[in-house]
């Protein structure tokens, strides 16, 4: 019957499955719901502009014309967003979808819709959409992401809005999601005047090993193209921000006797790049090989289970995915001792400390583990995504919620 139907708006990620947390979740949590009866699900997708959503590249998607898509049972709907707004796109974004998902449950009749919107960026916007909400019967969910107002790449106004803006969204939310426990705890903590309602739903991953095999020639000519060979590398995958701690990777990496590489996967940022090498001239070094992006997922996953160890200097934000991969597919994990890392982390990796010194330590300890040490934090990482990340437990913690 149709009333059984839980329609769910999803706000707040430029698509499903580009290179992104958020978009990586939706791909998942849509495929694992593909046959799901009870949820009807819709999704915002950005038009134009950085990160834009071309559904061609998205297996299983079909085109209905230039503004909609479907995605298994998902009707997804595209927001042109005026790029001359520069920073305050995201915001525009957001807004624009909410009033999209608020026009679509009036014009179908939709009753007791839930809006879930993924981050803080329109907290002090949200008062007057939630009422028209809860007016449909529905209930505004909120994702508070990490940190937002701490990264570095933001100007100190642009921080302090984002912190404002968390404060709107924690205030107006019927629930808030929150994918660490650390993030759980801080919200109860700070926001402790509005008394949130939060629960904690992690962010997934998997173990499946790749489907390339050891001689796939996609594998091998990458190898032979950047300089590595396999389990003769240490890997750095993550966006190419201050926040990640690439300074001190690089440099404790140099200052180690370390005869393997470190090969890192991440986005171009020429500026930063140079601003590093007149610190720490690595470019001097023929170990630290910038290896640029690598897209395919599969050849990714390969990369991952051919390297010696994994570095994980994240020190911002929730439950972070690229740890969770790490964890999932490569033996020995080398993290930044912050609380959302030893959360995911426990005692499946070690960890390192900003300290100087820490980390090259840290790395010569880990050159002379015997293949039996290494295959035991293997197991553990995997054993540890089993029990708590994987994305079929994720998907029906969020079916327990929407239902």
């Amino acid at each position: 019957m149709e009333e059984k139907i839980q329609h769910v708006y999803i706000i707040g990620a430029k698509g499903i499955g580009n290179y992104g947390g958020y978009e990586t979740f939706l791909e998942k949590l849509l495929e694992y719901h593909q046959n799901n009866q009870q949820i009807k699900y819709h999704i915002a997708c950005k038009k134009n502009g950085k990160g834009f959503m071309d559904e061609s590249k998205l297996p299983k998607a079909v085109t209905l014309d230039e503004d909609h898509f479907t995605y298994y049972n998902a009707d997804c709907f595209k927001i042109n967003v005026p790029e001359k707004l520069g920073s305050a796109q995201a915001i525009y974004y957001d807004l624009a979808s909410l009033k999209e998902c608020i026009r679509q449950c009036k014009e179908n009749h939709i009753k007791n819709p839930i809006i879930y919107v993924l981050a803080c960026r329109i907290g002090p916007f949200i008062g007057p959409y939630v009422k028209q909400v809860h007016q449909l019967g529905g209930k505004l969910l909120v994702n508070p992401d990490g940190h937002e107002w701490m990264r570095a790449k933001w100007s100190k106004p642009v921080r302090k809005y984002w912190k404002i803006s968390e404060a709107g969204m924690v205030k107006h939310a019927d629930l808030l999601v929150c994918d660490s426990v650390n993030i759980e705890k801080y919200i109860q903590t700070e926001y402790a005047k509005y008394h949130p309602n939060t629960t904690f739903i992690a962010y997934g991953s998997d173990i499946y090993p790749s489907k390339f095999k050891d001689d796939d020639e996609i594998f091998t000519s990458w190898l032979s193209q950047k300089g590595l060979t396999p389990f003769n590398y240490y890997l750095v995958v993550g966006r190419f921000v201050p926040e990640n701690n690439f300074e001190t990777m690089i440099r404790e990496f140099m200052k180690s006797h370390s005869q393997k590489d470190l090969a890192i996967i991440t986005t171009q940022d020429d500026k930063f790049l140079a601003e590093l090498d007149e610190k720490l001239h690595f470019k001097q070094d023929h170990r630290i090989k910038f290896v640029g992006t690598v897209y395919n997922q599969e050849l990714l996953k390969k990369i991952r289970e051919n390297a010696y160890g994994y570095f994980h200097g994240h020190s911002v934000g929730g439950t972070n995915p690229s740890l969770l991969e790490a964890l999932g597919s490569t033996k020995l994990n080398l993290l930044l001792n912050v609380g959302f890392n030893e959360e995911v982390g426990q005692d499946a990796a070690l960890y390192w400390s900003k300290e100087a010194g820490s980390l090259a330590h840290l790395i010569d300890q880990a050159d002379q583990m015997s293949p039996a040490q290494i295959d035991e934090f293997g197991q553990k990482a995997k054993q540890r995504i089993k029990d708590a990340y994987s994305w079929q437990f994720i998907a029906d913690r969020y079916q327990a919620i929407f239902k």
